[in-house]
């Protein structure tokens, strides 16, 4: 637990080292620690040392731990994939969601969501990269789905999601984070919504996804460690 914690430490202070270096306040980006193939004898110990909000891939992982854990204060938020048929388990388990990308897994969440009667935050995915495995929709499209999702008040929308290309050039990289953003501006002027959040930036590019206007960064490895998918 003290080696998690030590991590813990420094990735918040080099969160606030990076927005000092590009003039952003250091309150102004949050943390989401991405839990995704840890165990939940691991995140208990990530709540010893003060977290309480963790990001899944999957939504049956999410919602494993989530049993598992429920007698503890923790909030899950689905950053992963999903399909319509794992909504209810998202809809059950989860706070948030920041992969929303298409209509019918609107639909589907808000279905499941009125049967729980609940609500969650949501997030639009955005492509912003060429890569064909990265999943999101089309910048083109979001302000169009924007207005359609205002049949859905299950779903609370707070802002964007991406995830930068896989590059060892920064410029690339910080160009879809630069992307996200003036999007963003857009969608706030073509609705007059506050879509305040913008995740993006993970372990290997948060800096470039800060000084871009990252107001969420997810971080896994650099607080976890290494991760065994087999």
């Amino acid at each position: 637990m003290e080696v998690l914690k030590q991590r813990i430490d420094q990735v918040l202070a080099q969160i606030q080292a990076s927005c000092l270096k590009h003039g952003r306040d250091p309150g102004s980006v949050n943390l989401l620690p991405v839990s995704k193939t840890f165990p939940s004898s691991v995140i208990q110990e990530a709540l010893a040392a003060g977290l309480h909000r963790f990001g899944e891939n999957k939504a049956q992982e999410l919602k494993q731990k989530a049993q598992e854990l429920e007698a503890q204060s923790l909030e899950w938020v689905l950053i992963g994939y999903l399909q319509t048929n794992k909504a209810k388990e998202v809809a059950k388990f989860a706070s948030e969601i920041q992969s929303l990308d298409r209509l019918d897994l609107a639909q589907a969440l808000d279905r499941r969501l009125q049967l729980e009667g609940r609500s969650i935050d949501a997030l639009i995915q955005v492509k912003t990269s060429q890569e064909e495995s990265k999943s999101g929709m089309a910048p083109d499209e979001v302000i169009a789905f924007l207005g359609q999702l205002k049949d859905y008040d299950t779903l609370r929308v707070k802002g964007f999601m991406t995830i930068a290309e896989n590059s060892p050039d920064p410029a690339v990289v910080r160009d879809c984070f630069k992307r996200l953003r003036e999007l963003a501006e857009q969608a706030r002027q073509a609705t007059g919504l506050e879509l305040s959040t913008l995740s993006m930036g993970m372990s290997a590019d948060y800096d470039l996804a800060i000084a871009e206007g990252s107001t969420e960064v997810r971080i896994g490895s650099a607080i976890f460690g290494a991760r065994d998918y087999s």
